[in-house]
């Protein structure tokens, strides 16, 4: 079977699936298998080949219907200049002087699936913490986090996504009404500020600010939580300034040369 398409000469497979996985990272809904075949001139048997080895691999997955949404190894690789070695120093300054500034902790997260990743974290001095070390997994639609990411899609894709989640009740103000969910997301979207009212962990509240590409796009969420025997929520967003200060740093670090 040839794969080259009769309408456009592009050589290789490799190209072919580089060009995949750049327009699943770039799209602002998830596509179909048939969406990324219209868009990239490949036919769909070919398509379908590739998408199935990229989901081998870990780069891409496919959502409840049937979407295609980045995978894990494909979220590492977002923020993949950030954590290359010759920023590791960078990065971990600009982390530590947050937390020292805020006096709390704070980190990286990024999706994965329905759930969102910790890729980065320095925890505060204070003797009283939550143990959530990098790597740890946590819900979507209840994490400052998760709800910031969640709040960059379009209405109608966020409802097919809300859809398909639990809203399992983790703590004494998770939201596990989709429509209570629905209009707290919009306001996220608007303000581009996310928060974690005692959602997630009775006695812990955390806010969250988006890492975006020099494209505008959400790429990771820096987010900073404590319990609420030493801040109130009121107290942490007063401290909305510096994260989204060094939000900024943070996405500039992809930008060097």
């Amino acid at each position: 079977m040839n794969d080259s398409s009769p309408s456009r000469s592009k050589g290789s497979s490799i190209t072919r699936v580089l060009e995949i996985i750049e327009a699943v990272a770039q799209a602002g809904s998830a596509p179909s298998p048939a969406d990324l075949a219209h868009l990239l001139d490949i036919p769909k048997p070919s398509l379908h080949r590739l998408l199935q080895q990229l989901q081998a691999e870990g780069f891409v997955q496919t959502d409840l219907r049937g979407a295609v949404v980045p995978g894990e190894r494909l979220h590492d690789l977002a923020l993949g200049v950030i954590h290359a070695s010759r920023f590791k120093a960078q990065r971990q300054a600009i982390l530590r002087q947050l937390a020292e500034n805020l006096d709390e902790t704070c980190g990286i997260a990024m999706p994965d699936g329905i759930d969102m990743v910790y890729h980065d974290r320095v925890q505060s001095d204070w003797p009283l913490q939550l143990h959530l070390p990098v790597g740890s997994h946590v819900p979507m639609w209840c994490t400052a986090s998760g709800k910031l990411y969640l709040s960059t899609f379009a209405e109608s894709r966020r409802s097919q996504i809300i859809d398909g989640l639990a809203l399992k009740r983790m703590a004494r103000n998770t939201i596990t009404d989709p429509h209570v969910l629905e209009a707290a997301l919009k306001q996220t979207a608007s303000q581009e500020l996310a928060v974690d009212d005692e959602e997630f962990v009775d006695g812990m509240v955390a806010c969250a600010v988006p890492i975006k590409d020099r494209g505008g796009r959400l790429v990771a969420c820096l987010y900073t939580h404590a319990p609420t025997i030493r801040k109130s929520l009121a107290d942490l967003l007063k401290l909305e300034p510096q994260l989204r200060a060094a939000a900024a740093r943070l996405g500039a670090l992809a930008e060097a040369p």
